[in-house]
């Protein structure tokens, strides 16, 4: 159901006017609607006069940026759909990508769940915190099968306390010890958590995607956690006209030169989501279709038709959740009904890195942008210069948060904001010494002391929350210590023999192996060291 509401002006305090007395409206104080865009400033510095483009004014200015999409809103109406961001299912983790063996902390929003699998097998997801004195249940281990508390011992099985050392023999365990529970589901290798703990899961909102329940789909899955707000990287993932530029030669597809107009067709707006088709302005008809869906799944598919007249699926899915204030984690499944040859020649780690490459690319620009949104705190519409030929998306996108931002902790919609109001949560990571001790903990998915726990860094991005990745990086590092070890006894043979020849295999076999470690050394590089760009190195 949506409603129609009035946007003030700057200088007019906020009052809804709702259909229906069963609708309880958004606070003021988390959805306050901004005016237009001040338009009374022209500015411009070029070092070539005849070489810049002429600077619009009015209706050449409309044609060029994305207008009002709606009668309401060019009425300065605006629409308010019912929406609860706890009665959705949100994205958790990769099922293949689960611990077995311990439990894995996560957060939605500001929610901290643990997540793990007990003795049968089960998914179980409860609040990360022990009801005794509030330690993260995340930090325990897994016994039997069974949820432990590393503070003090306490159990737990089915969301029940189950054994509390501390406890006489002849005492029983209190009906108040208990965990809070979440409702799971796999669903097509991801697993996703039902956040209200008012309402029961809805089925029907279970996202379902049909391309990858095709005979012959495969798929390559990454995680990626990121330090920016997840309303920022969705609006990165729908702009296609930033590819060519910020990611050019990244792949075998982006390309400087071909940036270029792009045109967009929306096709469908509801309360939880809009698509449309998209592609190059000389596409005919347009190739791409993009669908973004609450809370915040992002799918964007191609269909091929090759010279066999056989029809080709391809689909590229954005699965992100909020994990707090200025940061969020992404599933990202690219996949297809057909894969090129090529690609098959490339281990999995190889387009696992390079997708840790892309986001690096981005990061500068995507981490500035939530920094000027917090300090701003005006909407986009006061700060963007949307295109029509490249940004139709982006705002699309924040005016679907005008209308169901008022249901969230807070959001940066087109017209309206609502500001965080509790504070963000600082994890202080250990420095020095200490930091490569921790790093090295199994808990932490370290190995060794190369890597402090940290979202500027590759491994603790991805790699500690990719099981195929963690498993190379360490085959990587034991072949390399190995064969530097074995090439060290080479040399040192070769010093001691006597014959020539002799002296010539050994040398020749220790620069083979000096090869291989120089190798492996290079693979473990580029599984966890960010990318910089020529102009940014030292």
């Amino acid at each position: 159901m949506a409603l129609l509401l009035r946007f003030p002006s700057h200088n007019t305090s906020l009052s809804f006017f709702l259909c229906t007395p069963t609708h309880k409206p958004p606070p003021a104080s988390l959805s306050q609607p901004f005016g237009r865009r001040k338009s009374s400033a022209k500015c411009g510095a070029v070092s070539d006069v005849k070489a810049a483009p002429p600077v619009l004014d009015g209706k050449e200015e409309e044609e060029v940026l994305v207008g009002p999409s709606s009668e309401e809103e060019r009425r300065g109406e605006r629409v308010v759909a019912d929406y609860d961001w706890t009665q959705e299912w949100y994205p958790l983790y990769l099922a293949q990508d689960l611990p077995d063996d311990a439990p894995l902390g996560l957060t939605v929003f500001d929610k901290q769940v643990v997540l793990y699998r007990d003795g049968n097998g089960h998914l179980r997801c409860y609040e990360d915190r022990c009801p005794h004195r509030l330690a993260k249940l995340s930090e325990g281990q897994l016994i039997d099968g069974r949820l432990e508390c590393l503070y003090h011992g306490w159990q737990f099985e089915e969301g029940k306390c189950v054994k509390i050392p501390q406890l006489p023999a002849d005492a029983k365990i209190p009906r108040s010890a208990c965990l809070r529970t979440y409702e799971v589901r796999d669903s097509q290798g991801v697993i996703w958590v039902w956040m209200s703990q008012k309402t029961p899961p809805n089925l029907d909102k279970l996202p379902w995607f049909e391309n990858f329940a095709r005979p012959g789909f495969q798929d390559i899955s990454t995680t990626h956690e990121l330090p920016y707000d997840h309303s920022i990287l969705l609006e990165n993932l729908m702009d296609p006209a930033h590819v060519p530029i910020s990611h050019d030669r990244t792949d075998w597809s982006a390309k400087r030169e071909d940036a270029q107009p792009l045109h967009f067709e929306v096709t469908e707006r509801t309360d939880r989501g809009f698509a449309g088709w998209w592609g190059k302005a000389t596409d005919e008809p347009l190739k791409n279709f993009l669908r973004l869906e609450a809370p915040c799944v992002l799918q964007n598919n191609r269909e091929i038709v090759d010279e066999k007249g056989e029809k080709h699926y391809f689909t590229g899915l954005f699965l992100c959740r909020p994990t707090g204030q200025g940061k969020s984690m992404l599933i990202v499944r690219f996949g297809g009904t057909k894969r090129s040859p090529l690609a098959k020649l490339f281990p999995q780690w190889y387009f696992h890195q390079n997708a840790g490459k892309v986001f690096e690319q981005d990061m500068g620009f995507l981490s500035s942008q939530n920094e000027i949104l917090i300090k701003e705190k005006v909407p986009t519409k006061e700060l963007y210069l949307n295109l029509k030929s490249s940004d139709t998306w982006v705002a699309e996108y924040r005016r679907w948060m005008d209308k169901v931002g008022h249901g969230m902790p807070y959001h940066f919609g087109h017209s309206t904001i609502s500001l965080p109001k509790e504070p963000a949560v600082v994890e202080h990571a250990p420095a020095g010494l200490v930091a490569g001790i921790s790093a090295s903990l199994p808990a932490k998915g370290g190995i060794g002391t190369m890597h402090a726990p940290n979202l500027a860094n590759r491994y603790f991005r991805h790699v500690i929350h990719c099981k195929a990745c963690r498993s190379i990086v360490k085959a990587f590092q034991t072949w390399k210590n190995a064969l530097s070890a074995i090439a060290l006894a080479l040399a040192a043979l070769a010093i001691l023999v006597s014959g020539r020849q002799w002296k010539a295999i050994l040398l020749v076999s220790a620069t083979v192996c000096s090869a291989g470690a120089y190798g492996c050394s290079t693979a473990i590089t580029l599984n966890t060291t960010n990318f910089i760009r020529t102009h940014r190195r030292l």
